[in-house]
């Protein structure tokens, strides 16, 4: 039995965002102290057959914590020192915000599930800026999500987006542009064909480099289509999928089902995975798997459908700070039981 287990169900008995926040005030600690290195030794899996090269950086393990984890820039080092391969800050926006009222992220534990409509709350790019300069970085590869201000009408959107970036370009690994979360009024409308191409434009111009961008499991496959031939057109580096999801399968069973915001976890999988492969079989440039990664067995679904790499977020609230470290144990195993001698050999394995 874990430690984490024993103090999860004092924790689920906070309301959801109290207890996310009392997890990263220990991380936030434990960045500041030695413990960051014990968590390391206890955490980290250093083997050759995991280790990626994508989107010109070195990535040790394919297992990153999604955006939207450490908002702010807080608490880099002490993610790192859990076992990831990368991670993934923000979203940013240009202005500073609030988000939306609470409560705004509610469990789902009958299905392994989350809901959440926090509305991009964050500093702004001017502080998270400031924070990085100050910081000492993990060497692990760091992205900066950006997000769009509320406030910002969708015609102003690519210079609201250039400004974030402009901030924070000196301090990011790779930059991922964030149009596709479902709780900022009118976002998602930018996934279309014209609004997408303008934004990444206008991030491609000020040196945005690599860029990314992060797509809906809720678009069509004819939307997802279009975003792909715009990633081509402006040469992008590659695609996250996906976001959460405003559909709400039959299966759920927790209360808070209904709730509006984004679905994520379990019950996404399935779709998250799909849309890999959909992507996969259609385009050469990377994708990060996004969506229901709990387990060894989940990531190596998303690897084999086309991922070089996966992230989570949900997960890491079921399971708990030693994730990284039994996906990573599990992919050696998998690797091994199917005869690859690394993930890289992996990926793609079930495209046709």
């Amino acid at each position: 039995m874990s430690l984490y287990s024993v103090l999860r169900p004092a924790l689920f008995r906070l309301p959801a965002e109290t207890a996310h926040t009392a997890v990263t005030d220990l991380l936030k600690l434990a960045q500041r102290t030695p413990a960051s290195s014990l968590l390391e030794g206890r955490y980290r899996v250093d083997d050759p057959r995991l280790e990626v090269d994508r989107l010109g950086r070195h990535f040790p393990n394919p297992v990153g914590v999604a955006a939207g984890f450490d908002k702010n820039g807080e608490f880099p080092l002490a993610l790192a020192a859990l076992g990831f391969g990368h991670l993934e800050i923000g979203g940013v926006t240009a202005d500073p915000q609030s988000g939306n009222p609470r409560p705004r992220m509610f469990r789902l534990p009958e299905d392994d599930a989350i809901v959440n409509r926090m509305g991009f709350n964050n500093d702004g790019a001017d502080r998270v800026g400031a924070r990085l300069e100050r910081a000492a970085l993990p060497d692990v590869p760091v992205g900066v999500n950006l997000g769009k201000s509320k406030a910002t009408p969708a015609e102003r959107a690519p210079e609201d987006y250039r400004y974030t970036y402009r901030r924070l370009a000196e301090h990011g690994d790779f930059f991922v542009v964030n149009v596709s979360s479902p709780n900022t009024p009118g976002l998602r409308e930018l996934q279309g064909e014209d609004h997408l191409r303008g934004i990444l434009t206008a991030l491609r111009d000020a040196g945005a480099d690599p860029l990314l961008v992060k797509l809906s499991p809720d678009l069509t496959d004819g939307a997802i289509e279009d975003a792909i031939g715009v990633v081509e057109e402006l040469d992008l580096d590659g695609i996250i999928a996906t976001n959460t999801s405003t559909d709400r399968p039959e299966s759920l069973r927790g209360e808070h089902r209904q709730e509006a915001g984004g679905l994520s976890g379990k019950p996404i999988e399935p779709r998250a995975t799909d849309v890999v492969r959909f992507i996969a079989e259609r385009t050469d440039v990377p994708i990060v798997g996004v969506g229901g990664v709990f387990t060894a067995e989940d990531a190596y679904r998303k690897i084999r459908a086309g991922a070089s790499l996966v992230q989570l977020y949900t997960g890491l609230v079921y399971r708990g700070p030693s994730i990284a470290r039994e996906i990573n144990e599990g992919l050696l195993a998998l690797l091994e039981r199917d005869g690859f001698d690394s993930v890289e050999a992996a990926i793609g394995a079930d495209l046709e």
